[in-house]
Formats: structure tokens, C-alpha cells, sequence
């Protein structure tokens, strides 16, 4: 393909974040009128302005609403909801939006690397960085990006060029990137989040369906999940691209799975109906760090099916697990402390995270609370009923939880903790010592969002393993 040209375009970029900022400079170093517009005035949106105004751009800070007359595109940061203001302005004026990821997409020259994509509600950054080490482990030149790690213009108009990308796309980056048609692509599981910003779950899901669109290889779903097969299902893709399913279980032809610890591969083999290819042992998966959570091994199936799409041989996925290490504040083991161990996983920012975090252990204190983005919990608190050692609940919406407790696990004892400041971790970890046993996991998994006491979930996440070093400390 050739690369869309910009030259001479008066394009506004909405947002001056990461994205945004690459955004305006791959468009103005190929010769477009950028301006930049943005609601907040702070510190960080000046020092960013400052430094893109040197290239020619003009950013506009304190007014994110209205857009600049003669704009003939606008390039919107994923997380602006589509409802803004500035769009509906677009809209009336027949002006095209869409976002970083569907620029890059049109700036690729005709040998650009081929696209490897995942999304999902959850797991979507360990699977890719999963994927990314593979491909390594293979011998190939490759980046994680996208919502994860290099910007994904970065890595398109790189000097040198990449041999395939792992792209991690998030549902925001879906709904504004409507011509992405990757090689293959993977939804690793459904769940309702985000409905405050996609209306609906249906239309939260046709944003996650977009990702197979186009594909030419493999549409890889989660056989758990059958959201996810019906979105392969509903999907336009291209002549001979295949369903590949993933399961925890013994897979059926055209799957990967698990067969007495060991990752198997009945899709791309020969003779699939009645040959299986051995992948990598369970031990395989970031040695080191404890036997995996059933969601981890999940994540290495979807990873390990794309790359096996993109015909990466069996050992360079081994290799691969083995080399992957999780980022911070995903199951992330902190301590253990009088038998008792201590568990950040602040990513779990919704239910459905949580409940697969919940379900990696057998006796549990929680610590839960925050934003709950409108969710509900009686599914989540249900299930894990049985589990639950005890539960401490911070934040600024806990009574959600509380209420859930009281119906579905009144015999669990609570600590509310009246207080959102961020000092309210070191107390919630000591109220969860208290109620914890030899044995029991004292589990950060929030099922919320961490923006009423936090200024993110790595933040989140940092105070809960500080609090806990602190109490080793005092242990010793």
C-alpha cells in the first residue's frame, strides 16, 4: 500500500497525551497544518506544548471543546469519548475522526510489518508482551505497541524497519480505527466494562469485533468465552482465514490447549484431526515466579496461537515464555509474612479481572474498593464467596462492595475503611494482616479504578507493596 499523504491537511489532534504528541509530530513532519487542542492547562500540557511548537504546531490549551475553523481531520487521543463536543462539531462539518492507531495504519509503506493484534477485557498487556518475547525468541525484529510500551507511529515510521508487530488495541483505539486489517488478531474474553464511554455492551463488543476484520490468517478466540466466537463468527475476513480456538482443557482440532501440564498445538499442525504439537510445559510460563493463574496460562495460549499463525516453530515459544517476565501490579507476589502472602494485582480494575484473580488462590483477605466505573458486584462476591478469609474495602464507591458482601457472603468479615487519602492503603494492609491466617493471600485486587485516591493503578499498586514491606520490617 502507499502511505496516505498529509501534505498541506489542516488537521486538529484532540488531546496532548502520548498518542496525541506522536500524532503531531508524524503529521507535521510530513507536512501538515497541526493544531493541537486540549481542555487541561497544567504543567505537563505546557511542557509538552513547548515542545512541540519549535515543529510548527499550534496548541490551543484550556479548550478542548471547539473546533479550529479550516480543520479538514481530526486525530483524536482513544480516550476521548465519542459524545465530546469537538466531534459533534467534526460531524456537522463533515470532517473525518479517527485515532492514532488508524493513522499509522495509513502511513504504512508498501513492505510495513505485518500486524499481530490482541484485545480483550482483560489480559490484552501480559498477551502481548507474551507475544512479544516469542517473536523475539523466533529470531524477528518486533515491538510491543499500541496501548503498551512504544507508541505505535513510532514503531511504523521507524528508520529501521520492523519484521512484525505485536499490537495490543484497546476498545477506545478500536471504535476510532475503522480501516486496521491486521495479519491476525485475538479477543481474549468479554465482559461489560467502559459502558460509561460505548453506551451499551453490544456496542462495547462491535468495537471489540472490529479487530478481525481484514484478518488473513487466524481469528483466535477463547472457547471459554463464547462472546468471542461469535464475534470471529459476525467478522469479514479474507478468503482461507481460519477460527482458532483456545482452552485451559484438552484442545479439539483447530485449538491450543492444555494436556497434563503441557501446552498443546492442534491447529497448526499437519494432520490436526488426529496430531498435536508440544509447545511448552506450564513451568515454562515466567519460570520463577510460582506456579501460573489459569488466566496467565490463558494469556499464553492466545499469544502462543498467534505467533504459531505467524509461523513461528515450537521452541521460539518455549523460549519465549520462559524469557517473559509480568509487569508490575499484575499478580505480582510482594511477600510473605508469617505464612500469610501478600498479592498486588491493582490492574484488576474491573470485575471481571478480579474474578480471575480471586480464582488463582484458595483462601483470601481482599482488599477491594474504588471507582467502580458503574459496575455491579453480586456475580463477582458470589463466586468467590467460598474464598474470601475476609475482605477490606477502601475507596471512594466501596459500599458497592459492602452491600454485595452483606448478600452474597454474610458470615465474611468487613473493614470499611472511612477514608480515601492515599494513606489509607498502609492501614488497609495492616486491617488485612489481622484478619488473615497461615496460608491465606492477602489479594489487592480492587475491581475498580483508582482515580478517587490514586493518581493510576501503578500508584495504587506501589502504596500496597510499600505498605507491606513496612509491615515485614516491623516483623522482623
Amino acid at each position: 500500500m502507499t502511505p496516505e499523504s498529509y501534505e498541506g491537511r489542516r488537521v486538529t489532534v484532540a488531546g496532548l497525551g502520548v498518542s496525541g504528541v506522536s500524532a503531531a509530530r508524524a503529521l507535521a513532519g510530513r507536512g501538515a497544518h497541526v493544531t493541537v487542542v486540549d481542555g487541561g492547562e497544567g504543567q505537563a500540557q505546557r511542557a509538552r506544548a513547548a515542545e512541540l511548537e519549535p515543529q510548527g504546531v499550534t496548541v490551543r490549551l484550556g479548550d478542548g471543546d471547539t473546533l479550529p475553523e479550516g480543520t479538514e481531520l481530526v486525530v483524536t487521543s482513544p480516550g476521548w469519548r465519542p459524545d465530546s463536543p469537538l466531534f459533534a462539531a467534526a460531524a456537522a462539518a463533515g470532517v473525518e475522526v479517527y485515532c492514532d492507531v488508524e493513522l499509522a495504519w495509513r502511513l504504512r509503506g508498501p513492505d510495513a510489518a505485518p500486524w499481530l493484534a490482541v484485545t480483550g477485557t482483560n489480559g490484552k498487556t501480559t498477551t502481548v508482551r507474551m507475544l512479544a518475547a516469542i517473536l523475539t525468541a523466533a529470531g524477528l525484529r518486533t515491538a510491543a505497541v499500541g496501548n503498551i510500551g512504544t507508541p505505535i507511529l513510532e514503531a511504523v515510521l521507524a528508520d529501521r524497519p520492523y519484521d512484525v508487530l505485536a499490537v495490543e488495541l484497546s476498545s477506545y483505539q478500536l471504535h476510532w480505527s475503522p480501516s486496521v486489517r491486521p495479519h491476525s488478531a485475538a479477543v481474549l474474553n468479554l465482559a461489560p466494562d467502559h459502558l460509561d464511554w460505548h453506551g451499551s455492551l453490544a456496542a462495547y463488543a462491535a468495537d471489540k469485533g472490529r479487530i478481525y476484520e481484514g484478518n488473513r490468517v487466524a481469528c483466535v478466540y477463547n472457547t471459554a468465552d463464547p462472546a468471542t466466537e461469535e464475534l470471529v463468527r459476525g467478522a469479514d475476513v479474507e478468503e482461507g482465514c481460519r477460527a482458532i480456538g483456545f482452552t485451559l482443557g484438552t484442545p479439539a482440532p483447530s485449538q491450543l490447549g492444555v494436556v497434563e501440564d503441557i501446552l498443546v498445538d492442534r491447529a497448526f499442525v499437519e494432520h490436526r484431526h488426529k496430531n498435536a504439537q508440544e509447545l511448552a510445559e506450564l513451568t515454562d510460563i515466567a519460570p520463577g515466579t510460582g506456579q501460573p493463574a489459569p488466566h496467565t496460562v490463558a494469556n499464553a495460549l492466545a499469544a502462543a496461537a498467534l505467533a504459531r499463525a505467524f509461523g513461528v516453530e515450537p521452541a521460539a515459544v518455549r523460549d519465549g515464555l520462559r524469557a517473559f517476565r509480568p509487569d508490575p501490579h499484575r499478580i505480582e507476589h510482594i511477600a510473605d509474612i508469617d505464612g500469610v502472602g501478600y498479592v498486588d494485582d491493582s490492574k484488576a480494575t474491573n470485575t471481571h479481572a478480579t474474578e480471575a484473580s480471586l480464582a488463582a488462590y484458595e483462601h483470601i483477605v481482599w482488599i477491594a474498593g474504588g471507582l467502580a466505573k458503574g459496575a455491579t458486584f453480586d456475580d463477582l462476591v458470589a463466586g468467590a464467596a467460598r474464598r474470601l478469609r475476609g475482605a477490606v474495602l477502601i475507596g471512594a464507591e466501596r459500599h458497592l462492595i459492602r452491600e454485595a458482601l452483606a448478600r452474597h457472603a454474610p458470615d465474611v468479615p468487613v473493614v470499611d475503611l472511612d477514608r480515601t487519602d492515599t494513606g489509607a492503603m498502609s492501614e488497609a494492609v495492616r486491617e488485612a494482616a489481622r484478619l488473615a491466617r497461615p496460608g491465606d493471600t492477602v489479594l489487592l485486587a480492587p475491581a475498580c479504578a483508582s482515580m478517587d485516591m490514586f493518581v493510576n493503578y501503578n500508584q495504587r499498586g506501589d502504596a500496597f507493596a510499600a505498605a507491606v514491606r513496612e509491615l515485614a520490617e516491623e516483623d522482623r
